[in-house]
């Protein structure tokens, strides 16, 4: 249960106060017997909210939460055919901000900063230090998205667009809306989860009185991330008028079983929120021991089609570079 002393501080604070020390970590959760199994990075360091920690369970250094956040020795392990940048994003950049890579849609990363350092994260190695949009570019992005009238919908992410602060964030929120070929705004956030306390009432006011459709796709692994407070904010957003959805990653040996995922679907309906993807892990240097087997994967989705009604059932799907969309696995073909 999360300590009520951490969630009734602001998001701000909570986020000043994450853990950045493994020895913290571990200490916290009486795990100081383990500390051989990890080590300490000295590229993208352990980051981790307090509340996030308290979903956690004691003593268990497989605790799904634990092993998404918790730097492990695997990481350093060169395998071939896990880069950088598996999804070529640096390429995909014509506007400094700004990828676009579907047709329809652009996307800003507006911050280089998360409130959690996943392990397995796809941008870990991005070089957000080029890709920064400072005033300049953002006039840039705005002539960019009125060139191309095909595109009519925008999405924040970074990093996590939700760490920056409201006034920024409005900021953004204000230049999109000025330009009349958008109809949808979409956030990609991971602080719902980590830090509830961030769909503060300020947050939830200004995105319900957008004249753009508001889409919040979240990005939540396991069930034990939604515990009752969290699911709490999550509902004050979906009444708000925000539409939920989310986003999963495929772990191994975190999610990777029909009733785990069962029981996260299950959840996140529960809390307002729509399964949207089940992503195959991006093949991200340092990650290689959180990814399935394909013939595993497959086996599991079709686990999920019976077990779920249609619309619980996460698309599973793979992102691969220079490709227009997501592409679809074949549950067909398991070759």
């Amino acid at each position: 249960m999360i300590n009520h002393l951490i969630t009734q501080k602001n998001w701000q604070t909570q986020l000043s106060e994450a853990i950045t020390s493994v020895d913290e970590l571990l200490s916290l959760l009486q795990l100081e017997s383990r500390r051989a199994e990890v080590y300490v990075p000295t590229h993208f360091e352990l980051r981790v909210p307090r509340a996030f920690v308290a979903k956690m369970t004691i003593g268990d250094i497989n605790d799904p939460l634990l092993r998404q956040v918790l730097p492990d020795q695997r990481e350093q392990i060169k395998v071939t055919g896990y880069v950088a940048d598996p999804l070529s994003e640096n390429t995909q950049n014509p506007v400094k901000g700004m990828l676009h890579k579907y047709q329809s849609r652009v996307l800003l990363t507006i911050t280089g900063a998360c409130a959690i350092h996943c392990r397995y994260c796809f941008r870990q190695h991005f070089d957000y230090s080029a890709n920064m949009p400072t005033a300049d570019a953002k006039e840039n992005i705005v002539n960019y998205i009125a060139a191309h009238p095909e595109i009519n919908e925008v999405i924040l992410s970074g990093g996590d667009p939700l760490n920056v602060t409201n006034r920024r964030l409005f900021a953004w929120l204000e230049t999109l809306e000025s330009i009349p070929q958008l109809t949808t705004i979409r956030l990609h956030t991971r602080l719902p989860l980590v830090i509830p306390a961030r769909l503060d009432e300020a947050l939830l006011e200004r995105l319900s009185q957008s004249r753009c459709h508001i889409v919040m796709v979240i990005h939540c692994n396991h069930a034990n991330e939604i515990d009752t407070l969290t699911s709490e904010y999550l509902q004050r957003a979906r009444a708000a008028g925000i539409t939920l959805l989310n986003q999963a990653v495929l772990l191994k040996g975190i999610n990777d079983n029909a009733e785990i995922q069962t029981q996260l679907s299950q959840r996140l309906f529960s809390s307002g929120v729509l399964p949207y993807y089940l992503h195959v892990l991006d093949k991200v240097a340092g990650a290689a021991h959180f990814d399935n087997e394909q013939q595993a994967s497959i086996a599991l989705y079709w686990s999920l089609l019976a077990a779920l009604p249609g619309y619980l059932v996460p698309k599973l799907v793979r992102e691969l570079p220079n490709k227009p969309f997501k592409v679809p696995i074949d549950i067909y073909n398991d070759t």
